[in-house]
C-alpha cells in the first residue's frame, strides 16, 4: 500500500458545499463551486504540478511532469468538484464508523435515522472497515469529492516520489457534472491528454466503458379553458391529455422495471393546468438503433394526438444528451486492459459493468478524448445514506498508481 492523504483531503473537501444547480444559463452554474476549484489549484501547486490554472468556468487543470524520456501516451485523469441537486450539500458532517460491526447504523442521534443493513446489504461486505457516513441531514458528497480526493493523493505521492518513472500526467476537475455540463467547455486541446479517466464511479472494482445514449424529451401540452358549466365538448383538459399521453407510453420501460442493458423513458416530473401542462422525460438506451427507435415512438405519440386534438395541442422539444461511449473506446480497449490489470495488481476483482447512466468520460470520448470511468469506492450515492469505506478510496489510489505504472511499462 502507498503512503495517502486521501481520507484527510476528503474530509475536507466534502466540507464545501459545491451543490450545482439545474437550468441555469451561467456556468458554472454556482458560484460556490469557485471555492473548492481554487482549493485545488493552489494545493496543485504547493505539491510542485506544473501549469496550473482555474478557468473563467472553474474548470481545473494541473500537469505533474514526466520523469522518463520513453515515449508515453500522454495520461489524463478528471473527476468533477459538483454535487448533486437531489440532495442538500450544505453543511456537510462526516462521520467515521471505526471497525465496522456489520449492524444497523444509527446516523443521527437526535432523529433516530438508521441506516438499516436489510436496505443496504452491500454494507456487510465492509464488516471491520472503518466507514464515512453522513450524519443524516445531507448528502456526503462522495460523488465525486472522492475521485477528486484520489486523483489528488495520487499527485501528492508521485511528485513526492519523482524516481518513479512516467510520463507526462495530466489533472482536471469539472464544474456541472451533475447538471449534465460538466464537459461542456472542457478544454481538450488545452488539457493536452491522449487518453484519460474519469474516477466518478461507484463500488471498489468497477470499471466502466458503456453507457447508456441519452435524450431529453419535453411535452408541452395546450389545453382550453372554459367555465365546467358550459364546458361540454369546448373544454380541452391539458392535464388530462398530458395523462392520455404519458398512458401510450410502453408500460415496462420505466427504470423501475428495467436493468443491465435495457433502457427506458423516465418521467421527471410533470406541471399544469387546464390551459398548458408539461412533461420532461429523459430517454434512455444503451443501443443506438433502440434508442433512436424510441425517440421515434415519442414523437410518433405527439403526432397521433395533434391529429386527435387538433395542431398544435402537442409540442415536442426533443435534445441528445450523449452517447455510449463505447463506440470510441473499442478503438482503445488498451485503456480497458490496462485498468484490468491495475485493479487485480491493487488486490482487487475488477467488475466491468455497463453504467446505467452517464458520465463526463461520455462526452469527452465523443470530443476527442477517449475516457472509460473508474470507481470511487462510493456507494448510495446523492441522497442521506451515502457512505464510503475508507479503504476503498486507498485502494483506488493504488489502482490509480498501478495505471500510471503499467503506461509506463507498456510497449506498443
Amino acid at each position: 500500500m502507498i503512503e495517502s492523504s486521501v481520507t484527510e483531503r476528503f474530509l475536507r473537501y466534502v466540507k464545501i458545499d459545491t451543490q450545482s444547480k439545474p437550468d441555469v444559463d451561467s456556468m458554472p452554474s454556482t458560484k460556490k463551486q469557485f471555492h473548492l476549484a481554487e482549493l485545488l489549484a493552489d494545493e496543485l501547486k504547493q505539491m510542485g504540478a506544473a501549469n496550473v490554472r482555474v478557468d473563467e468556468h472553474a474548470y481545473v487543470y494541473g500537469e505533474i511532469p514526466a520523469t522518463t524520456a520513453k515515449k508515453i501516451p500522454v495520461l489524463g485523469f478528471i473527476a468533477h468538484m459538483d454535487t448533486s441537486p437531489a440532495c442538500s450539500g450544505e453543511n456537510v458532517n462526516p462521520i467515521i464508523i471505526k471497525n465496522y460491526d456489520g449492524k444497523d447504523i444509527l446516523m443521527n442521534q437526535d432523529s433516530k435515522l438508521l441506516m438499516r443493513v436489510s436496505d443496504y446489504p452491500e454494507l456487510l461486505r465492509y464488516k471491520g472497515q472503518d466507514l464515512i457516513t453522513t450524519d443524516g441531514n445531507t448528502l456526503l458528497g462522495a460523488d465525486d469529492k472522492a475521485g477528486v480526493a484520489e486523483i489528488m493523493a495520487l499527485s501528492e505521492y508521485l511528485l513526492k516520489h519523482p524516481k518513479i518513472p512516467h510520463g507526462t500526467i495530466k489533472i482536471a476537475f469539472t464544474p456541472d457534472e451533475e447538471v449534465g455540463n460538466g464537459a461542456s467547455l472542457f478544454d481538450v486541446k488545452g488539457f493536452g491528454a491522449d487518453v484519460a479517466y474519469t474516477v466518478d464511479g461507484g463500488s471498489l472494482g468497477e470499471l466502466e466503458y458503456e453507457n447508456f445514449n441519452a435524450a431529453s424529451a419535453v411535452v408541452t401540452v395546450h389545453g382550453f379553458s372554459i367555465h365546467t358549466g358550459s364546458a361540454k365538448g369546448r373544454m380541452k383538459n391539458a392535464i388530462l391529455m398530458a395523462m392520455e399521453f404519458h398512458q401510450m407510453l410502453p408500460a415496462f420501460e420505466n427504470p423501475a422495471c428495467t436493468e443491465g442493458y435495457e433502457g427506458f423513458f423516465h418521467l421527471n416530473d410533470i406541471l399544469g393546468n387546464v390551459e398548458m401542462a408539461s412533461l420532461n422525460y429523459i430517454i434512455r438506451d444503451h443501443d443506438r438503433k433502440k434508442f433512436e427507435e424510441k425517440k421515434t415512438y415519442i414523437q410518433n405519440v405527439v403526432e397521433y394526438l395533434n391529429q386527435k386534438y387538433g395542431n398544435s395541442s402537442f409540442e415536442l422539444k426533443l435534445e441528445d444528451s450523449y452517447y455510449n461511449m463505447k463506440e470510441k473506446i473499442k478503438e482503445h480497449f488498451y485503456l480497458i486492459d490496462i485498468a484490468n490489470a491495475a485493479i487485480q495488481d491493487a488486490g482487487v476483482e475488477p467488475k466491468v459493468e455497463p453504467i446505467r447512466g452517464g458520465t463526463d468520460g461520455a462526452r469527452l470520448s465523443f470530443m476527442g478524448l477517449p475516457c472509460p470511468n473508474l470507481c470511487t469506492g462510493g456507494h448510495n450515492y446523492h441522497g442521506r445514506y451515502e457512505f464510503i469505506p475508507i479503504q476503498s478510496m486507498e485502494k483506488v489510489v493504488e489502482i490509480l498508481y498501478f495505471i500510471v505504472k503499467r503506461f509506463e511499462e507498456r510497449i506498443d
